[in-house]
């Protein structure tokens, strides 16, 4: 029996996804744990392998489309020559129920306890990725209950048909989708149609009319222009998004502390001369002793959950890395456990996951507190914003040369800034205060960290 496959949620926050490259091709083959596809999502590009087998008998969207979670995106069928015909119209139509593969974990298989069919009317996409109407939609917060394939408003007494993520974007840019000739499956209407439309300036590839259009899609700028117009890719939205609650929602206050970081210079530099092959940084050194330091105050190692404090007893830390299309957040799991050697190998390897976009949700989410180093740019001194639902984030600067007083006499010292963003629903002055000085002792003396 022929079913539809949807687009995954491959991640917590996933919402809609991008088909980064199809692996099976219409009329293919496809066994158990072979891969269909590699899926863009707002934090990486991963792998989609199937749990069930058959053949691809028919690829329902285009690489690189924004595909919402819970659409259908190909048929897998039971056999190389059965009729998938009127599983495909229906698909098209987002009418009547049909038989439909709701993948959703991260490796592909089935939610746990789902059954292999479900119809296709009952998907529930994320409410952010919902069709939005022409009086510009329901609130993001409002439940949202949309068949796979929205419908849309009549052409000459026949219904159009256009995608969800379609319908959002010719809202948004003003566009009637009316007059646009679809480039999807049974002529359905998709956000490449709408983008080539805006991009047109006014007719679309059947006559649209765009009426004063918002923000356009990147495009080669004309020889002088004063500037381009960079659409933002999915992990560029979810920074925005969650950046945005973030500093909305929480009341940031901001603590500083300077650190003298001679002794541990010099500790990095003599496990440097005794086992030149080791490759440790002072970040490395730097998560050790958050760790400790977290250990000892663990009102910072927690976060908030609107009517709870969840107080961890392990600690994990994310660290904040910068890649080519925005900041991810690893995570190094029970930190204070773990030696030196350990937490710079696995902070190298994540590291380099995390610059591919290769990173498996389990590597980035549930962090208990966050490291932000922007010592290695030469920044001197920023505050952080938090990563909710963390209760607190480190912002680290860079060692630098100063003139320092010890014991009433000037001398040159190498000092750095770390200033503390804290959650004041969860930690007050008093408690990051005291977390800060904890940490400024064990960086001022390496050896607390062995303690």
């Amino acid at each position: 029996m022929a079913t539809l496959l949807l687009m995954p949620s491959l991640s917590p926050t996933m919402e809609v996804g991008v088909i980064s490259s199809w692996k099976k091709k219409a009329g293919d083959k496809i066994e158990i744990g072979e891969v269909l596809a590699e899926i863009e999502t707002d934090k990486a590009v991963m792998e989609w392998e199937m749990a069930d087998e058959g053949f691809i008998r028919q690829l329902l969207v285009q690489t690189g489309q924004e595909i919402p979670v819970g659409t259908p995106i190909a048929v897998l069928a039971d056999s190389a020559d059965e009729d998938i015909s009127a599983l495909v119209a229906q698909a098209a139509a987002g009418g009547a129920p049909a038989p439909a593969v709701a993948l959703a974990a991260a490796g592909g298989a089935p939610t746990q306890g789902a059954p292999k069919a479900a119809p296709v009317a009952a998907v529930t996409p994320a409410p952010a990725a919902a069709a939005v109407g022409a009086t510009g939609g329901r609130p993001a917060s409002a439940p949202a209950v949309t068949s796979a394939i929205a419908p849309a408003v009549t052409r000459n007494g026949e219904r159009v048909k256009i995608s969800p993520y379609g319908r959002k974007l010719a809202v948004e840019h003003r566009v009637d989708w009316r007059a646009l000739a679809g480039s999807g499956p049974g002529g359905r209407i998709v956000a490449q149609d709408v983008h080539a439309a805006v991009a047109s300036g006014g007719a679309g590839a059947a006559g649209g009319v765009i009426a004063k259009a918002g923000p356009v899609p990147a495009a080669a700028p004309a020889p002088g222009a004063a500037f381009e117009d960079l659409p933002l890719n999915l992990m560029r939205k979810a920074i925005a998004r969650k950046m945005a609650e973030s500093k909305q929602t929480v009341p940031h206050f901001q603590a500083t502390r300077k650190v003298r970081m001679e002794r541990m210079l010099d500790a990095r530099a003599g496990l440097k001369q005794d086992f030149p092959d080791l490759k440790v940084t002072v970040n490395d050194l730097l998560i050790k002793a958050c760790a400790a330091a977290l250990r000892q105050h663990p009102v910072v190692n927690s976060q908030f959950l609107g009517d709870r404090v969840r107080r961890f007893h392990t600690v994990d830390i994310a660290v904040a890395v910068g890649t080519d299309d925005g900041l991810i957040t690893p995570v190094l799991r029970n930190v204070d456990q773990k030696g030196l050697l350990q937490i710079a190998a696995e902070m190298r390897d994540l590291a380099r996951k995390a610059r591919e976009r290769k990173l498996a949700p389990e590597e980035y989410t549930g962090g208990t507190f966050t490291i932000s180093n922007l010592g290695m740019f030469g920044v001197t001194e920023f505050n952080a914003i938090i990563n909710t639902p963390q209760a607190c984030i480190l912002a680290v600067s860079a060692v630098v040369k100063e003139p320092v007083v010890e014991e009433d006499k000037l001398a040159i010292g190498h000092t750095m800034n770390i200033t503390l963003s804290s959650d004041h629903r969860v930690v007050d002055g008093v408690a990051a205060a005291k977390f800060l000085d904890t940490l400024t002792r064990i960086l001022q003396n390496p050896a607390a960290m062995l303690l």
